[in-house]
């Protein structure tokens, strides 16, 4: 039986491979296209366009590797079929769940790489593809939440602008309140914030202070222009909406339960970007059980027939992804199921093909 699963292990991976030398290619050429007028237009250095489309590769083929695992198994699987040697394996014993097993091995390997890549080497791959892209592609189109920023910085104090600008470090109505527990201790405002680099101070403009006083006599205290520190990297108070996907597991994490602390209101998103990292991997396993169920017969219509149908299961799923990964983002709806119910659904699908396909 190692012959065979070598035969099918060798075919399961040189297909997988081939699709993505195939697919690279044209997807960077078809991006190309479509971006060479701005590309040519910014004067953008060569050097740059070739690490942009280094990232892009990296980028997407750990997006999208499910997807090109499950139409290369159908692929080949369907050739096996057409080919008469899947009824050959059956006939000499081989039950169909033993049969499964060298895909299995297979899945493991790409996936256990897909989640090495997904953890580490993604990350950075998508902080360069998006740096290139809003510093070149969308120019003039803001990366960072700006607009009514409301943080919780530490366990006492939050603040809030109704206006920050990360390009120029400047952020207006700024104020900052101090807590201890649920009592008001003091609050700081200015009409306007602003951020010196060379010593991490902050100049702050029409400065007020406003002590809460015991018995309610409170003091006021007021300067037209006051240099001081603040508890807070700027830096980290407009976080470009794209950081979640920049950071390697171990930084998301921490990430991830700092904004929740500060009380963002993008934490959703961050976690619906922690949890396909993992989700990713498992997809690939239930989409080659899916793969191999629907094309180990041999239909009349040939290889054909067998590539409709998957290629319409993986619209289906893509479908799924993006339509419940949105809605968790931008409401309350849990990050968790919504990235992990594709898997769910596909895996029941998945139990009910196998088991037709085993008849």
């Amino acid at each position: 039986m190692k012959i065979l699963d070598w035969y099918i292990l060798k075919r399961y991976l040189g297909t997988f491979f081939t699709l993505l030398l195939l697919f690279i290619p044209i997807g960077i050429t078809v991006n190309l296209a479509e971006k060479i007028d701005k590309i040519l237009a910014n004067e953008v250095p060569f050097i740059e366009v070739a690490y942009y489309y280094v990232d892009f590769t990296i980028y997407f083929a750990n997006l999208l590797f499910p997807i090109f695992l499950f139409l290369s198994v159908i692929f080949f699987t369907s050739k096996l079929a057409n080919n008469t040697e899947i009824i050959a394996f059956l006939s000499s014993g081989v039950s169909f769940t033993r049969f499964l097993r060298p895909y299995l091995i297979g899945a493991t390997i790409i996936c256990f790489g897909a989640l090495i890549m997904g953890m580490y080497l993604a990350p950075s791959a998508s902080q360069g593809f998006n740096d290139f892209t809003y510093k070149y592609l969308k120019r003039g189109k803001g990366a960072a939440e700006t607009k009514d920023v409301f943080k919780q910085i530490n366990d006492d104090e939050f603040i809030f602008a109704t206006n920050f600008d990360p390009k120029n470090r400047t952020a207006s109505n700024f104020s900052l309140e101090h807590f201890k527990g649920n009592v008001l201790k003091f609050k700081i405002s200015a009409s306007r914030l602003s951020f010196n680099p060379k010593d991490s101070t902050y100049t702050l403009s029409n400065f007020e202070k406003r002590i809460v006083g015991v018995d309610s006599d409170d003091v006021l205290i007021h300067n037209r222009k006051l240099d001081t520190v603040l508890p807070f990297e700027f830096d980290e108070l407009t976080p470009v909406s794209y950081i979640a996907e920049t950071k390697n597991f171990t930084e998301l994490n921490e990430f991830i339960a700092q904004e929740k602390k500060r009380g963002s209101a993008n934490i959703n998103r961050y976690k619906v970007v922690a949890y396909k990292r993992w989700s990713l991997p498992v997809s690939a396993y239930i989409l080659t059980i899916i793969a191999v169920a629907v094309s180990a017969m041999k239909r009349r219509g040939g290889m054909g027939v067998n590539l409709a149908i998957g290629i319409a299961i993986a619209f289906v799923f893509v479908f799924f992804d993006k339509v419940f990964g949105t809605m968790a983002e931008k409401s309350t709806f849990s990050p968790l199921i919504a990235v992990w119910f594709p898997n769910v659904f596909f895996g029941v699908l998945a139990f009910f093909l196998l088991r037709k396909a085993k008849r």
